[in-house]
C-alpha cells in the first residue's frame, strides 16, 4: 500500500484533508437548489463507501510496503473494527446534524462553529490518546482557533435576518454546537482500531488506512438507517420526507451528492495515511481547519453574508488571520 515516508508530505496530505473537509458542504449547497439534504445525505453515504473501495483496491494494494487492502481486512481483529465502526457510527450522527445547521444557518456559518469546536476539543482527545507533537504550541494553536470561532459566532449574531430566518438561524447554530461535540469524538475511536505507529510492518489484528476508511464507511451506511430515516420523519424544519421522493430524483442530483461523499472521503483517507507520521493530534487538527476553506466559500462564493457592516466584515477577516495563524502553529508543534 501507498505509506508517506516524511512529515512535510504528511502536512501536505493534511492539507488536502483540509481543502476536502471544508469544500464537500458546496456539493450540498448545489443539490439544496432543489432536493432537500436528508436526501442528498443519502447519494452522500453511497459515494463515501464507493469511494473507499476505489482508494483500497488502488493506492491501498500497491507498493511492498505494509499490508494489501484485501490483506489487512482478512486478518483483522473483531476488537479493531468495532472500534472503527464505532467511530463512523459516531461520526455520522454528527455529520447530520452539520448537514442540518448548513441548511439552516449557512456553511459560513455552520462549519466553523461545528467544526471549530470539533477541532478544539479533538485535538485534545487524540493527544491524550496519543501524546505526538509540541504540547505548548499545539496549545497555543488552538486558542487561537477557538479565537477564530469566536469572532465568527460574534459575525454570524450580527447579521439581521427577519423572522423565520433568524429563528432557523439560531437552531442552525445550536445544531453546530452539537455537532461539534460529537464530531470531537469520532477520530480517537478509528485511532484506537489501526496500528497508526507502523504502517510499514503493522500489528496483528490491527486495521492500516486504507482497510479502516472502507469500515468506518461502513459503519456511517449501517447507521444512516437509523439516523437519516428518523431525521426524513421528523426533520429539523420543514415537512417529512420519504423514501420515495428519493427514487425521483434526477441523476445529475444523485451524482452530486456521491461527489461529495467522494470527496469527504479523500480527505478522510488521506488524514489517516498522515497520521503515521504527523500524529492523530496533528492530523486531526490540520484536517479540522475545514471551517477556514467553508468560511471562505460560504462568504466570498455563496454570498451569505452579503450587505453585512464593516463591523461584521473586520470580525470575519479577523477571523480568517486567526485560523490561518493557529494552524501555521499546529504545523510546527508536530515538526
Amino acid at each position: 500500500m501507498f505509506i508517506i515516508g516524511n512529515y512535510t508530505l504528511a502536512v501536505v496530505f493534511c492539507f488536502i484533508t483540509m481543502l476536502c473537509w471544508g469544500s464537500w458542504g458546496n456539493t450540498q449547497k448545489l443539490a439544496g437548489k432543489t432536493w432537500r439534504y436528508e436526501l442528498f445525505y443519502w447519494d452522500y453515504v453511497i459515494g463515501m463507501v464507493l469511494f473507499t473501495l476505489l482508494l483500497g483496491f488502488t493506492m491501498g494494494s500497491i507498493g511492498t510496503e505494509g499490508r494489501s487492502f484485501v490483506a489487512d481486512l482478512g486478518q483483522a481483529e473483531l476488537a479493531s473494527i468495532a472500534w472503527v465502526i464505532l467511530g463512523g457510527v459516531i461520526f455520522n450522527a454528527s455529520n447530520i446534524l452539520l448537514s442540518a445547521s448548513t441548511s439552516l444557518a449557512g456553511l459560513a456559518v455552520a462549519f466553523p462553529l461545528g467544526c471549530g469546536l470539533a477541532l478544539v476539543l479533538g485535538v485534545i482527545n487524540n493527544y491524550l490518546e496519543q501524546a505526538k507533537g509540541n504540547p505548548v504550541l499545539l496549545g497555543l494553536g488552538v486558542l487561537l482557533v477557538v479565537l477564530a470561532v469566536v469572532c465568527n459566532g460574534i459575525a454570524a449574531g450580527r447579521v439581521s435576518k427577519g423572522g423565520e430566518q433568524n429563528k432557523d438561524s439560531k437552531k442552525g447554530i445550536i445544531l453546530a454546537i452539537v455537532a461539534g461535540v460529537l464530531m470531537s469524538t469520532f477520530y480517537r475511536f478509528v485511532v484506537k482500531g489501526m496500528d497508526i505507529d507502523n504502517f510499514v510492518s503493522p500489528a496483528e489484528g490491527k486495521l492500516t488506512p486504507y482497510s479502516a476508511i472502507f469500515i468506518f464507511s461502513l459503519g456511517v451506511l449501517i447507521s444512516n438507517f437509523l439516523f437519516n430515516t428518523l431525521v426524513m420523519k421528523r426533520p429539523f424544519v420543514g415537512e417529512p420526507v420519504s423514501y420515495k421522493e428519493y427514487f425521483k430524483g434526477s441523476l445529475s442530483t444523485h451524482l452530486v451528492g456521491i461527489l461529495g461523499g467522494a470527496i469527504w472521503c479523500l480527505g478522510t483517507a488521506f488524514s489517516y495515511i498522515a497520521a503515521g507520521k504527523a500524529g492523530a493530534a496533528v492530523s486531526y487538527a490540520l484536517g479540522q481547519g475545514a471551517p477556514m476553506i467553508a468560511a471562505f466559500w460560504g462568504v466570498f462564493i455563496w454570498k451569505e453574508f452579503k450587505g453585512a457592516d464593516n463591523k461584521t466584515n473586520w470580525l470575519l477577516a479577523l477571523m480568517f488571520v486567526l485560523f490561518i495563524a493557529g494552524l501555521a502553529t499546529i504545523v510546527v508543534a508536530g515538526n
